[in-house]
Formats: C-alpha cells, structure tokens, sequence
C-alpha cells in the first residue's frame, strides 16, 4: 500500500519537472568566470588564446576576427546584453562574463549577479 503512495506522489513531480523543462525554465547549470580577452563578444564564444581587442569610446571590446572587430566598432547592439539574472543591458566591456559548459557566454552586470546565477538550486 504504501508504495502505490509513493509513486501517486512521484508521478506528478516527475509531470511538474517535464513541464518546467520543456517550458524553458533551465535546471542548474554550472558556470565559470572567463576574462573578456578569451571572448569574441560579437559570437559570444570563448577561445583559448587572447582576441582582437577593439577600443570604442575609451572601452575595450573583444572579437575575434576583422568582421567582428568592425561590427563592435560600428554597432551599438553588438556591445551589449542582457543580464540573465537582473535583466538589465549589460555594456559587455564592463561586464562579468561567464561560461557554461556547452560554451555558453553570459553577461552579468555584477559580480553579485553572477554569484546569484552561479548560486541558483
């Protein structure tokens, strides 16, 4: 009797877990702080080895090839993003970057906010 309890309680849970992943909401993923130099910001991918730093109003932008150094030089959109904890625009030669495993590049306007994302259950 007490088994047939637990799996009509395990049952919803498991549907509750579906529905949030297939809704978009992400199940913890770990992330690490990466510095700015290792990130082309107009790709949002990191790279082993130092990129092209691009100089725009007296910040420092990083692409990775002549195409995306000019798109940070002209392109306001290409040098910013979304904070995905505060939802906030980011100026991404300022912010606290970080990556996940699968490569992912996050913008984070603080370190507290990186914390908190880093933190999240």
């Amino acid at each position: 009797m007490r088994s047939i309890r637990s799996i009509r309680w395990l049952v919803p849970g498991l549907l509750a877990l579906v529905l949030l992943v297939s809704a978009g909401v992400a199940l913890a993923e770990p992330i690490e702080r990466v510095e700015a130099k290792r990130v082309c910001m107009v790709n949002n991918s990191v790279f082993p080895k130092d990129q092209i730093a691009v100089q725009v109003d007296g910040k420092t932008y990083f692409g990775c090839c002549e195409m995306c150094k000019g798109k940070l030089a002209s392109d306001v959109s290409a040098r910013t993003a979304t904070d995905p904890v505060s939802g906030k625009p980011v100026d991404k030669a300022t912010a606290v970057i970080g990556t996940t495993p699968d490569g992912k590049v996050l913008y984070f306007e603080s370190d507290s906010t990186f914390n908190a994302y880093k933190n999240r259950a």
